[in-house]
């Protein structure tokens, strides 16, 4: 994944660059290395992946909790 596309997934995501560093607990210059060489480790996409779906889950289940609660 070329740091561009990365950039562009944490944005639609909703998640800063600060605020992924924290998520996966590395230092913040190694995301900044990412970008001088123009490309992420392969580990990324995946995760950025199940992230995404993990966050989509989590707003089904809460919709699904509002309405479980009407009935």
């Amino acid at each position: 994944m070329k740091n561009t596309d990365f950039e562009k997934k944490i944005d639609e995501l909703g998640l800063s660059k600060k605020e992924f560093v924290e998520l996966v607990g590395m230092p913040y210059q190694t995301l900044m290395n990412w970008k001088q060489k123009d490309e992420t480790p392969y580990w990324v996409e995946p995760f950025l992946y199940h992230y995404e779906k993990g966050k989509n889950l989590d707003e089904i289940l809460t919709i699904i909790k509002k309405y479980s609660e009407i009935i």
